[in-house]
């Protein structure tokens, strides 16, 4: 047989051939095609009203100070307090010696009844003399002299009440008390030594640490961007007494107690164009001392139309721009940029590119692709709890 003869059953065998491969590669694209979307937790968006917080430096101050002074001079006899400890108003901290002030007013008080029988013998001589009078004995010159006396003895008396008054003041001075209450730091003077009523120099030193001050900065700009955007609308001002204010400490614990915003400074500093704000901390344990650094957030206003995402939903771009993957009406991803501003424990405050009712992903981003499909379940506080060990993929890994 010649090899012509077998050219029609080789052209039938290429054809059928490639009508195989042709079926294969439709039938392998079909089953590509019928694949499930991935199935992933996303979130409706609302927009609500969050606080503009912001986070500044600060220390803790004493709300009250007084410096502990001798009012009368005299030798320093006892120290009665406790260095360090907590005293009260009216405590006696310490005692001079009290004997001359004793006799002082041992003093005053015989200098006083000397007065006062004075001015009892001027009474009985006004009253001989208004007799002698109205008998007309006596001349009126007479009884106006008694009357003069009189009148001199009742100040004289006034005067001498006054010095024991004095006298006594001075002896109780000799006990040297607690002006305020608070926490009393270490004796500056010994026994045995000279004070003085007239001296600068201090006996000890109380702070009152309950409640405490907590004094920080804010750049003056900043205060006054807040400002405009208030007075424009953008932003709402708390309401007076409501403006929520922790403390954060070096470790990154938060204090357990919240505080108030008392004032902010009308000044700015020259040299740091910062403005000092305070704000007061109840401190019943003690844990908040004077000289402390924290750091500290204030509510400083609040943002009414705000739209926030759980931080494990963004994505990283490799210049470190934020997206998103949103999920359109044909339960379509779109990879769609966002800019971010303020952290807000684990969710971010989106300023542009999100708007209240879209759907965002958040949690099985890893298994989504641009434009793919996706089987979209709602993303329950149940489904947070589960997947908390998961760590936000990064968009280079797309």
């Amino acid at each position: 047989m010649s090899r012509c003869s077998h050219l029609p059953r080789l052209k039938a065998c290429l054809i059928a051939t490639s009508i195989l491969a042709l079926t294969t590669t439709a039938s392998l694209a079909q089953d590509m095609g019928e694949m499930p979307p991935a199935a992933v937790g996303v979130i409706e968006l609302k927009a609500h009203p969050i606080p503009v917080v912001s986070e500044l430096p600060g220390r803790i101050a004493a709300t009250r100070i007084s410096e502990v002074r001798a009012r009368v001079s005299g030798i320093l006899q006892e120290r009665v307090f406790e260095q360090g400890a907590l005293v009260s108003q009216g405590d006696v901290l310490y005692r001079i010696d009290p004997r001359l002030f004793k006799v002082r007013v041992a003093s005053a008080e015989a200098t006083l009844r000397r007065a006062e029988a004075t001015r009892d013998n001027a009474k009985v001589q006004l009253e001989r003399q208004k007799t002698l009078r109205e008998r007309n004995v006596a001349s009126g010159i007479e009884f106006d002299t008694a009357a003069v006396n009189l009148a001199q003895a009742e100040a004289d008396v006034a005067l001498q009440q006054a010095a024991l008054e004095e006298a006594r003041i001075n002896l109780e001075y000799t006990e040297v008390r607690a002006p305020i209450t608070g926490v009393i730091g270490g004796a500056l003077v010994t026994e045995g030594a000279l004070v003085t009523a007239d001296g600068t120099s201090n006996l000890a030193l109380i702070q009152q640490i309950d409640p405490v001050y907590a004094d920080f900065t804010q750049s003056a700009q900043d205060l006054l961007a807040l400002r405009r955007a208030v007075t424009e609308g953008k932003l709402a001002s708390p309401a007076p007494g409501q403006a929520s204010v922790e403390l954060v400490f070096d470790g990154g614990d938060t204090y357990a107690e919240k505080g108030k915003l008392l004032f902010s400074s009308a000044n700015v500093d020259a040299t740091t164009g910062q403005v000092t704000l305070r704000a007061e901390f109840p401190n019943a344990g003690g844990d908040l001392l004077p000289g402390m650094y924290v750091r500290v957030k204030v509510e400083q206003a609040v943002r009414q139309d705000a739209i926030t995402i759980p931080q494990r939903a963004i994505l990283r771009t490799p210049d470190g721009k934020a997206q998103v993957y949103v999920v359109g009406a044909e339960e379509t991803a779109e990879l769609r940029e966002v800019e971010l501003g303020q952290s807000l424990d684990q969710e971010w405050v989106v300023e542009s590119g999100l708007k209240s009712g879209e759907k965002v992903v958040v949690d099985g981003v890893q298994k989504v692709q641009p434009d793919s499909k996706v089987a979209p379940e709602p993303w329950t506080a149940e489904t947070k709890q589960q997947s908390s060990g998961e760590t936000a993929p990064s968009a280079t890994g797309q």
